[in-house]
């Protein structure tokens, strides 16, 4: 059976724009990952009236109704109140959510004040969800058709009451397992990745297709319901193969984390060492490749060379070249990789040398023109990147990222840039 969720997040803080609804986000992705639709977000703020008539409209719409917000010790917390009246139930005194409340304000070495007994109250026959991160406890019940489930606002709390405690429940409101795979891409658009497989989306049930577009590519979710995993795995296989061989070399991996994580991987596979050379970027290659636990088994090292004289003094590039060509230029994005190899004795080098804007440079470049280099022991190649008259931030960004996904292609044997 497939089920609708909706979320409704409480407090006037949201509307106010004080905060941002980060909750709402986190758990939806967490949802679409087990199959559940969501098609509706509310916001609703701390009026008891309001979200009781939020409820009632979003009980018409979605058999799951998940809030957030509004479960703590003060006169404002007034979700469980609302929800309880909502559905009919009374609220009443749980002593094991008062015990733990009274033991974690002891490991805090803090007095508790009878106010946040309050968390302890809950809609009568609900299923009380623990939660080792906060005060306030979280509630499962089902009423009327409807699964209701109320976890507390705090993004942390939140998160972890929802990975450790709704989705086990949720996950029980299905007659078998939801299993997602997913395609992750780089270099292609969520436009154009749907216009090369709308018709296979449109032609599947189990498993479902859907893209969601990231700051660092397009993920392709395959999420397929049957009575085992292995089942459900079965049934994705053919899907999956069939979007990566739509998309080629677009495809960084399956179930993978970042390019990033992606390129340390193959490096430590083949067991070679790498180096950048960074003019547009400032080190942000280096940054990412570096982020990562292990990365010093194969980065040897950067340098940022943003000055022609650090270009020609630590990296080797001659100055003719520089004086004829200019820094921003194949030769010279060529020449910084083949510099930065010897320099920093790696296997392999990145260069990277562009207008990250927001003025044209010296020689009249475009903002958003990159050069990139790679150097190995079989030779060097350049490849240019354009990213447009767009802020200096993302050009920077979307610069490193190719780089390396330069770097990934030259690894798995994918043709270059």
């Amino acid at each position: 059976m497939s089920h609708t969720a909706e979320l409704i997040a409480v407090g006037t803080e949201l509307l106010l724009g004080n905060i941002a609804n980060t909750d709402a986000q986190m758990i939806s992705e967490g949802l679409s990952q087990l199959g559940i639709n969501v098609y509706y977000h509310t916001v609703v703020g701390d009026n008891p009236q309001r979200v009781r008539q939020a409820v009632e409209i979003a009980r018409q719409r979605a058999d799951i109704l998940i809030t957030t917000g509004g479960l703590g010790p003060t006169c404002d917390d007034l979700t469980k109140v609302a929800i309880a009246q909502a559905f009919g139930k009374e609220l009443v005194f749980h002593q094991e959510s008062a015990q733990r409340i009274r033991d974690r304000f002891a490991a805090m070495g803090r007095p508790i004040t009878e106010n946040n007994y309050q968390q302890a109250m809950i809609p009568q026959g609900a299923v009380v969800l623990p939660n080792d991160w906060g005060t306030a406890p979280g509630v499962a019940f089902q009423a009327e058709g409807t699964h209701v489930i109320l976890l507390p606002g705090p993004p942390r709390e939140c998160e972890m009451m929802f990975r450790y405690r709704a989705v086990p429940y949720l996950k029980q409101l299905s007659d078998g397992v939801i299993v997602s795979r997913t395609v992750k891409t780089f270099g292609i658009g969520e436009s154009a990745v749907e216009a090369q497989l709308r018709e296979l989306m449109n032609a599947l049930h189990n498993p479902t297709l859907a893209p969601y577009a990231k700051p660092t590519g397009t993920e392709l979710r395959i999420t397929a319901h049957a009575g085992t995993e292995e089942e459900a795995l079965a049934l994705i296989a053919p899907v999956e193969q069939q979007v990566k061989d739509r998309l080629g070399d677009k495809v960084i991996g399956v179930d993978v984390g970042s390019l990033e994580e992606v390129c340390l991987a193959l490096l430590k596979e083949k067991r070679l060492t790498v180096g950048t050379a960074e003019s547009c970027t400032g080190g942000l290659v280096a940054k990412l490749l570096t982020d990562l636990p292990g990365s010093s088994a194969v980065f040897q090292g950067g340098i940022v060379s943003y000055s022609n004289s650090v270009k020609a003094g630590a990296l080797g590039v001659p100055y003719d070249l520089l004086d004829r060509y200019g820094a921003v230029s194949p030769q010279v994005a060529e020449a910084m990789a083949l510099g930065a190899r010897e320099a920093l004795g790696c296997d392999i080098a990145l260069s990277t040398t562009g207008v990250a804007g927001p003025d044209l440079d010296d020689r009249g470049n475009p903002v958003g023109l990159v050069y990139l280099g790679l150097a190995w022991a079989g030779g060097c190649h350049v490849a240019t990147y354009q990213g447009g008259r767009v802020e200096r931030e993302r050009i920077r960004r979307q610069s490193a990222q190719t780089a390396l996904d330069l770097l990934r292609r030259h690894l798995t044997g994918a043709p270059l840039l």
